[in-house]
């Protein structure tokens, strides 16, 4: 699963790297990001508009659009990759609104229940990567809402070792067919797999990371005994 992760790059790191448009903002410096918290989604165009690539701010869980309330949200953090096609939640949205989740990078936690070490999952270049993410508008409360969810598959051989699932990271040669309208569902499924190897890293970070109200970036520094790929 993915509970936690991160969005810290500036505007023109994240305009290069997913090819958006529009003018430069100032986006914030999100280095603990939780369930039901608003993030940062690249999606084509906004609601009735044909332009290109577009960066907008939901929040995460996802709201289908046929749900009588918006508590569900906080159950739908995630999608998994097997049944996001079948499931009635998931479903509407995969064949119409998938959107890339820009990272810096994740979090995980592996041990005994009251006793978890956090670990941060990153690009080893310290790049940016993207999520395959879907995103949902519901119309049914005072205001509408627009939602999305993060994808997820069978953990790499590396990852395995911290959690036995992680998000779908995607290709860059993917970003523009899987955000295609046009795509077909068995084309759109085959995208959703685990990341090589080498294409992640991680290291053990303080459980200062475990209080959402914590946004710092204490959250992201390695233990100083918690190096790279060190469990």
């Amino acid at each position: 699963m993915c509970g936690r992760f991160s969005q810290f790059h500036s505007w023109e790191e994240v305009h290069a790297f997913l090819n958006i448009f529009g003018a430069p903002r100032n986006l914030p410096m999100r280095y603990n990001i939780a369930p039901t918290q608003d993030a940062a989604i690249v999606r084509h165009g906004r609601p009735g508009s044909s332009a290109g690539r577009s960066l907008d701010f939901l929040r995460w869980g996802l709201i289908p659009s046929w749900a009588k309330d918006n508590s569900m949200a906080a159950r739908m953090i995630n999608a998994r990759a097997e049944t996001v096609a079948q499931k009635p939640s998931f479903r509407d949205a995969f064949q119409k609104r998938r959107c890339l989740v820009p990272t810096d990078g994740f979090y995980e936690w592996r041990g005994e229940k009251g006793a978890k070490q956090p670990y941060r999952i990153l690009n080893p270049d310290r790049g940016l990567f993207a999520f395959a993410g879907l995103w949902e508008r519901w119309e049914k409360g005072g205001e509408p809402i627009e939602s999305f969810t993060i994808i997820t598959t069978e953990a790499n051989n590396k990852l395995a070792a911290v959690h036995a699932r992680m998000p779908v990271i995607l290709d860059p040669a993917d970003f523009e067919s899987w955000l295609s309208p046009n795509l077909a569902a068995n084309e759109a499924l085959a995208l959703l797999r685990p990341a090589p190897d080498d294409a992640v890293e991680f290291h053990a970070v303080s459980k200062h990371v475990n209080n959402a109200r914590n946004d710092d970036p204490e959250c992201i520094t390695p233990l100083p005994d918690g190096g790279k790929d060190k469990l």
